[in-house]
């Protein structure tokens, strides 16, 4: 079964310098119907004004990754870490038991696009780790690349949760097909761009959630598409 969640069906928060659209219940935006899926509970699109951002604040128990779509991302947090991260770019945070981090666009004129998603830990009580890596567009176009698992495969970020999280890139003609394994589910987020799920249409900030399905396929179309392909425990 594949259920899609409409860009214009989710969450909308505005406060000037930050543009947020919440796919699951986030902040001031509750919806009992999105709560999360599997383990996956947040993904929200970003827009950050030049010269704004997130204060210092603090999280635990949950994996956190930053993807960038457009612009640069600076980061400070509690562990030491200070890092910069840019287009194609993916920054995650192990909170562990306890980080506290900032983010801001350190740009003066150009806003910056990402897509923060959080995910449960099935380990806490862990130290907190900072890590990010890029996955540039050689890795992605037209092949499904591993950026996220459990034991850092194939050059992937690891975090601590059962789940395989895959970046593409496609464009009209190509095509990259996922199996789901027994016990196993899968979200699709269309950061932007078109294309079609099992012969869906999905189009920019659209969801789409795999239950009881053998694969997801998925197909370019005319316009250029980069998504995020979760693989999750059921």
């Amino acid at each position: 079964m594949i259920v899609v969640r409409q860009s214009g069906e989710r969450g909308h928060a505005d406060f000037g310098w930050l543009d947020s659209r919440h796919t699951f219940s986030f902040g001031q935006y509750h919806d009992p119907a999105h709560r999360g899926f599997s383990v996956l509970r947040v993904i929200n699109q970003d827009r950050v004004a030049p010269g704004h951002g997130f204060p210092m604040h603090p999280h635990r128990d949950f994996e956190i990754f930053s993807y960038i779509l457009n612009g640069s991302l600076s980061h400070e947090d509690t562990t030491g870490a200070r890092a910069t991260v840019h287009r194609h770019d993916v920054q995650l945070i192990s909170a562990g038991t306890g980080m506290a981090h900032s983010e801001a666009n350190p740009s003066p004129t150009a806003e910056v696009h990402f897509l923060q998603v959080w995910l449960q830990t099935n380990r806490p009580g862990l130290e907190p780790v900072y890590s990010q890596a890029a996955f540039g567009p050689d890795a992605k176009s037209g092949r499904l690349c591993l950026i996220m698992s459990q034991d850092g495969e194939s050059g992937s970020l690891a975090f601590r949760q059962d789940a395989r999280i895959f970046a593409t890139m496609l464009r009209d003609g190509e095509s990259v097909e996922h199996a789901i394994a027994p016990g196993r589910v899968a979200w699709l987020h269309v950061a932007t761009g078109a294309l079609s799920a099992n012969d869906v249409n999905l189009y920019p900030g659209d969801g789409a959630s795999f239950t009881g399905e053998s694969s997801v396929r998925l197909a370019g179309t005319a316009t250029e598409a980069e998504a995020l392909l979760f693989d999750l425990p059921a």
